[in-house]
């Protein structure tokens, strides 16, 4: 009598310990579950670019404020869109000089080296075009210094010809960019500070800027013609000076 007693116990135990075993498995099971439906969830949540959003972002590019590029931004706009010209919303912000517009851009990651069908690249237009503040900004987002143009220069012959002094001395004391560069006219950004100039101060403090940088005041144009030579040409005194100060011949 006992025998049985004690075996009706142990099989009563082992049924319980059977059924929390099955509750347990079954309470983990809901939860992968319900882990699981969280996540599809998340997915649908996630934004994803239309044709409506990018085109507003490019629009927003040019008249927008900073908080409508943000919303456009995290609803999923496409940050390397274009537009009909091939130009991004970067490169559009730049060319308006919409300071605050092309800063939440640049923090969103958008590319600083994306051409357009000019070949004008944010990065390049904001050297070319005297967008000083966006340009300093565009240093830290790893700005392609080799990238050219549809002239075949860099960003600093057009800042230097146009008479962008705080662009050249940033783009010659913080980048590694070439002084020296010839672009497809045969000239180099000290060329085109004497060729395409008035001669004036503001031209002077340029060259005064490339020849500290290492600037080569011997280096002709492809038609043989050197710095000082233009320089006399042109009937630039002091500029000619500079040249010879620094070893210029002609």
């Amino acid at each position: 009598m006992l025998t049985i007693t004690t075996k009706l116990k142990e099989d009563k135990k082992t049924e319980r310990v059977q059924s929390e075993s099955t509750l347990n498995s079954s309470h983990s099971s809901n939860k992968k579950e319900l882990k699981s439906t969280d996540s599809v969830v998340e997915l649908k949540k996630e934004p994803r670019a239309t044709p409506e959003l990018n085109q507003e972002l490019l629009t927003r590019a040019r008249i927008g404020t900073t908080e409508s590029i943000q919303k456009l931004i995290e609803d999923g706009a496409d940050l390397t869109t274009i537009n009909e010209k091939g130009a991004s919303a970067l490169l559009i912000a730049t060319q308006e000089n919409n300071i605050a517009t092309a800063t939440a851009l640049l923090e969103a990651g958008a590319d600083v080296n994306q051409q357009d069908q000019l070949q004008d690249s944010p990065f390049l237009y904001a050297g070319a075009e005297g967008r000083f503040e966006i340009l300093t900004l565009m240093l830290d987002k790893k700005p392609n210094y080799n990238l050219l143009n549809r002239y075949g220069g860099t960003a600093l012959i057009p800042a230097a010809e146009k008479g962008h002094v705080d662009n050249v001395r940033l783009l010659l004391e913080k980048t590694p960019i070439d002084v020296n560069h010839i672009n497809q006219s045969g000239w180099t950004a000290l060329l085109e500070a004497i060729v395409l100039s008035d001669g004036g101060e503001t031209q002077q403090e340029i060259i005064q800027l490339l020849l500290e940088h290492g600037a080569d005041p011997n280096k002709k144009d492809s038609r043989g013609i050197s710095p000082l030579t233009y320089a006399k040409q042109k009937g630039y005194g002091r500029i000619a000076t500079m040249l010879v100060e620094y070893g210029g011949q002609e």
